[in-house]
């Protein structure tokens, strides 16, 4: 599969605030995100992102690189993510310590969802024999919360956590549908659809085509969008307002399903696990 490139932020030109010149942003940037955002944070946290699967181990050079700071910034941030337990320094070289789970862990364990869905998922994939997901929406990705496999389909691992750009996945394409007319218009008006195959929808015309078949049928199919000889179905799960939360997919080999047999056996048992699971939500979750 073509890989997503990673966000970079931009390198700075100086500016007063926090820390030196190289490390705060234009004081436009500034007003822009208020006057209590903390640009250190915001680059720690850059500095922690640039760690990843392809990536596990960086130099200071590699990380001032993928952030877009100086080496002198970026040694600041790594001694200090050092200092924390979060880094770990092997000569010239960085990486991740366990410890950065408990940033997820903290997120996880205040969600009820992955809780209540996972019995769900797991009844479902026994029914259909196919791997089964949730995720949420975060900016124009979405981010998996639960997973229960089956086989190994896909090229990329998935894990709790893993990120896809919404408008070539099913669930991101029931997500983006759940959203509020102005802000679908507006995450359009900005999306660059990246071709990641030779599927994959092309067009911000082709891609809002897309998101209104979903939201009007309840349901979306991306075949082969993703990742070649993939394809998956998925379904919104809402709250007792009728807004999307999150999304629960099917994922299937396009060599042993067609569009036509994902239509006829797997959305129906998928749209009622999405009921189900909307049933089961705790009334804290369901208020929002």
């Amino acid at each position: 599969m073509t890989q997503v490139e990673r966000p970079r932020t931009r390198r700075d030109p100086g500016s007063s605030g926090e820390g030196r010149a190289e490390d705060t942003e234009p004081a436009n940037d500034r007003i822009t995100r208020g006057p209590d955002f903390v640009q250190s944070l915001e680059r720690g946290l850059a500095v922690i992102r640039a760690f990843d699967a392809d990536h596990p181990e960086l130099t200071l050079s590699e990380v001032a690189a993928a952030t877009a700071v100086t080496r002198a910034a970026a040694r600041r941030f790594l001694l200090t993510l050092v200092g924390l337990g979060y880094v770990r320094a092997d000569g010239r070289r960085y990486s991740l310590t366990p410890r950065v789970l408990e940033l997820g862990y903290a997120y996880l364990s205040s969600l009820s969802l992955p809780e209540v869905a996972e019995p769900h998922l797991e009844a479902l994939v026994a029914e259909v024999n196919e791997s089964s997901s949730i995720s949420v929406l975060d900016g124009d990705d979405v981010v998996y919360v639960a997973r229960i496999p089956t086989s190994r389909i896909m090229t990329v691992a998935i894990n709790v956590g893993t990120r896809f750009p919404a408008y070539a996945t099913s669930m991101g394409r029931v997500l983006l549908a759940g959203l509020p007319d102005d802000d679908l218009d507006a995450y359009l008006a900005k999306v660059e659809p990246g071709r990641l195959t030779s599927h994959t929808v092309g067009s911000i015309s082709a891609l809002r085509a897309e998101i209104l078949r979903a939201r009007g049928q309840g349901w979306a199919i991306v075949d082969q969008e993703l990742e070649e000889g993939l394809r998956a179905v998925a379904a919104p799960v809402r709250d007792r307002r009728g807004r999307t939360i999150a999304a629960i997919n099917i994922s299937a080999s396009a060599g042993r399903w067609t569009p036509e047999r994902i239509r006829r056996d797997l959305v129906p048992p998928l749209v009622a696990t999405a009921a189900r699971i909307e049933a089961d939500l705790p009334s804290e979750r369901r208020r929002g």
